[in-house]
């Protein structure tokens, strides 16, 4: 399976663009469409070397919802959870409760496991409630 224009449209959302690296809320330098990779201080990209390290990003997310998730999914299932993985990483996803109800095969248990991943640093982040509810909202499409 691969992340569709629309699963593709939510990340790029979401991560926004900057073509100049940046420290993001967990001081993880970050350029182009959220892309972490041998980012450093000073470094800048055009927007198609962004788009380029997307796809390239996007891939390894894929591999990773590919190989812990043991359960059917959805176009909507499979996009939100590659936008999720992106966000989070591959180990909070490996030890998170939405991945334990989703190979349990309670896709709305796992559903609303979303909003509970809104916070950086122990504060609560608006643009994550916000990338939450769009990913529940697209796993939960039928």
């Amino acid at each position: 399976m691969e992340t569709s224009e629309n699963g593709i449209a939510l990340i790029k959302k979401y991560e926004g663009l900057y073509l100049y690296a940046y420290q993001c809320p967990a001081n993880i330098w970050t350029i182009g469409h959220g892309h972490t990779l041998n980012v450093l201080p000073g470094d800048k990209i055009t927007q198609c070397e962004a788009d380029r390290l997307l796809r390239f990003d996007i891939l390894s997310y894929e591999k990773i919802v590919v190989r812990h998730v043991k359960v059917p999914l959805t176009q909507g299932q499979f996009d939100a959870l590659v936008s999720f993985v992106f966000n989070l990483g591959e180990g909070n996803f490996r030890r998170s409760t939405l991945l334990y109800k989703l190979n349990s095969g309670d896709y709305k248990g796992a559903a609303n496991e979303f909003c509970r991943w809104v916070n950086v640093c122990g504060n609560v982040a608006l643009g994550l409630v916000r990338r939450r509810q769009a990913e529940r909202k697209l796993f939960l499409k039928a």
